[in-house]
């Protein structure tokens, strides 16, 4: 008996995953955390319109999702005051990752991103044969010059750039961004994730017209929204790019829960502010608790806040270790020298009050 012929591509690629899961982690350990903070979710839950209107829509779960997404569309096209023809709507930023690489790239092209940046978009790029060339951070700042150079070097299709950035929480104005465009080269599409722009100073959101084919701009509402679980993200961008996507999309890829509160959650203005207050609350909390012990919080305008461990990545690594053997779970960067930090989400009071607790335990564990 043979085994599947699978394509010499994927027969290249290692088995594994962007992300090891909080719940592998905790089937690991043999127990549940005690504060759940490395996933940069929303713990201030969605919208409770969102809530009611997905329990409403549980009703009539035995129906398909509309697959044009028609009602959430024109929800955020009249939100962003751009035409429905400019927005797309998939599972999550990363769905509409997928779907975007397979559109632009084949075996052996180019793609940009930064060193250390966010590992699902290489991820991706890796599954469709794509070359990542990668630039470092600087000043722990993604370096929107250093990407469209490198960008114009390679002949790159893609180039990713996250604005605010993960995993250092670092960010831009729109204006440097639009600014850093003018070097973009010929043929390249940006792909701006702004994933975290609710959470970050006014101006932060680049001042791009939906109709620039340079730029495709990524939203969710996983992270301020408070909707992770349900997978619903959408991008801004071109009409013939945003028409693209129907080449290649799951267009039954969003059910009617997800659909209903996400539309219930774009029009709670007042929860979406509630949450902004309460993550700003708990960036303060973060990084009292980081001074206190000696650490550098780094500035932040995210649901996140990376804290300077003061030494390498091995010396971070073991603080992060430490803190998840004690029911912490938080996360690191990935790359050198941002991987001295660890990054943790922020939290309710009970969440980053055990934090408090272990984070001096687990330093005296890491320099033992």
């Amino acid at each position: 008996m043979s085994d599947p012929r699978y394509t010499p591509l994927a027969q290249s690629l290692p088995a594994t995953v962007p992300f090891v899961g909080p719940e592998t982690q905790e089937r690991q350990r043999g127990a549940p955390f005690d504060a759940r903070l490395g996933a940069n979710e929303s713990v201030f839950g969605p919208s409770p319109r969102a809530i009611e209107a997905m329990q409403r829509a549980a009703g009539e779960i035995w129906m398909y999702g509309d697959p044009e997404n028609h009602d959430l569309r024109h929800a955020l096209a009249a939100h962003h005051g751009v035409q429905p023809e400019n927005i797309i709507v998939g599972e999550g930023i990363d769905g509409l990752l997928g779907y975007l690489v397979r559109l632009l790239v084949g075996p052996g092209d180019a793609v940009v991103t930064s060193d250390g940046a966010y590992p699902t978009f290489n991820y991706h790029v890796a599954g469709y044969g794509g070359v990542l060339h990668k630039v470092p951070y600087t000043g722990d700042h993604e370096d929107p010059a250093a990407l469209f150079a490198k960008a114009a070097e390679v002949d790159a299709k893609l180039v990713y750039l996250a604005n605010p950035d993960n995993p250092m929480g670092s960010w831009h104005s729109g204006a440097e961004i639009v600014a850093a465009m003018e070097a973009l080269p010929e043929g390249a599409l940006l792909v701006l994730d702004e994933a975290y722009v609710e959470c970050a100073p006014e101006a932060t959101a680049a001042p791009v017209s939906a109709d620039d084919p340079r730029v495709i701009r990524m939203r969710t509402f996983s992270k301020v929204y408070g909707m992770a679980g349900a997978r619903v993200g959408y991008g801004i961008g071109a009409p013939g790019l945003i028409s693209a996507f129907n080449k290649v999309r799951n267009h039954f890829g969003m059910n009617r829960a997800a659909q209903a509160g996400a539309l219930a959650a774009l029009h709670d203005n007042e929860w979406l502010a509630h949450v902004q207050s309460e993550i700003a609350g708990a960036r303060d909390r973060i990084a009292d608790i980081a001074r206190q012990n000696g650490l550098e919080p780094l500035p932040s305008a995210t649901n996140f806040m990376a804290i300077d461990c003061g030494q390498d990545g091995g010396f971070a690594k073991a603080v992060l270790d430490a803190l998840v053997s004690m029911g912490i779970f938080v996360r690191m960067p990935f790359a050198a020298p941002q991987n001295r930090c660890i990054r943790v989400s922020c939290g309710r009071r009970a969440d980053l009050d055990a934090f408090a607790e272990a984070l001096p335990r687990a330093l005296a564990a890491a320099r033992t």
